[in-house]
This record gives C-alpha cells, structure tokens and sequence, in this order.
C-alpha cells in the first residue's frame, strides 16, 4: 500500500500535532493517566485514519476496450435519466458514487481516450447526496472519449472535501485507470452515459475505482 502526494502534507501536519500534544500532556497530566492515554489513543486514531484516507491499495485493474470501469471507490447512489447541461446538452444516463471519507478517494479515468474537455467550477459545499450538489458544489467536469463513446466524469466536492485536485486538461491521452484526480474527505463521482448503454450496477452496491465494471458499449 503506498500513500497519496496529496496526503503528506496532513500526515506532516497530524504527526507534529500529536507531538506536541504529547509534550504538553506529559508535563502536564502525566499524573492523571486516566486523562493521558483516552488522549493519545484519540490522537493515534485520527493519524491512523489521516494515513488511511490517502492510502492508494494494490490494485489488479480491470482492462477491457468494451468495459466502463468505476472512476471511484463507495456507493451507487443514483441511476437515472437526466438532462447534461454543460457538455453534451441532452438527456444522459447518469451513475453517481458517493465517497465516504472511509473510502479510497483516487479518481481514474473509465476508459481509455482523450481528454475533450476539462473545467473546474467553484461553488457551494452542499452535503454529496444534495440534488443540487451536481450543479452548484465546486466540482470538475472532465469529458473522454476514445471513437466508440465519450463519457463524462464529474467530481464533486460534499460538506467535508474542500479540495478537488485534478491532473489533466484538455488534449490529454489517458489509459484506462489512470489517475485524473483526487478529492480530500468525501465527495461523489457522476458519469454521464449515452441512453442505453448496458449498467452493470444496480443502486446500494459498493464498488472499486479502477476493478468494478460498471457499464458495457454496446
């Protein structure tokens, strides 16, 4: 398991917090160990997860030039027809993925393609799930195609991410899961897809970025 670029800086910052924390308990509560250790333990905890969050797992990736691998680690939540009012203009099928902040938060591109289009947008911290979130969070619309489809890949900032980090522009040619982005503390990942393409999901299911397949081209 490595660690994410993103992630050194907050495990910098937590490890010399703890520190710190553990001189001035020491010198100052060293005589009330039920107060010390509660402390510390709280302290080991939340490093821990600060570690975990940005951890990236070793991964077999799923390949396949007819496959619509997940972008993202969490949860379906949404499955519907609805209108893409930013790229393509017309009625879409979307999937959408929450990220817990207990998930593994890379972004990786679908399918291999180049990059169409490529735009971050500033905006609100609505909760991930929020219907509006989709439109009104700061978020990145990221368009691949490769021919045979192009897809569109939103990230999505919730209450808690307050980063949206992305890694390509316009003009870019990606292989299947590579990485395009990474958001810090929970968020969602929307795909759009033309009408009828083939799902492979179903809402409540918990998939991988980069293994779980979760749409077929026809």
């Amino acid at each position: 398991m490595a660690i994410h670029r993103e992630g050194y800086r907050y495990i910098l910052i937590a490890s010399i917090l703890w520190a710190l924390i553990w001189f001035a308990t020491y010198e100052f509560v060293i005589d009330i160990p039920w107060l010390f250790w509660p402390i510390h333990i709280i302290c080991f905890l939340l490093w821990f997860w600060i570690i975990w969050f940005f951890r990236i797992p070793a991964r077999d990736f799923t390949k396949g030039e007819y496959k619509i691998i997940a972008p993202a680690d969490g949860k379906v939540v949404v499955i519907e027809e609805t209108f893409e009012p930013e790229y393509f203009k017309d009625k879409r099928l979307q999937v959408s993925i929450f990220m817990s902040p207990l998930n593994v938060h890379v972004n990786r591109t679908p399918i291999a393609g180049t990059v169409k289009y490529m735009k971050y947008h500033p905006g609100k911290y609505l909760v991930a799930w929020h219907p509006k979130s989709s439109t009104e969070n700061e978020r990145t619309t990221m368009v691949v195609g490769n021919g045979k489809v192009d897809l569109l890949v939103r990230q999505i900032a919730g209450a808690l991410a307050r980063r949206i980090c992305y890694y390509v522009k316009e003009g870019d040619v990606l292989k299947q899961n590579d990485e395009f982005g990474f958001i810090r503390f929970g968020s969602r990942v929307d795909i759009y897809f033309p009408l009828g393409t083939q799902i492979d999901v179903k809402i409540g299911d918990n998939v991988q970025g980069g293994m779980t397949v979760i749409g077929h081209l026809s």
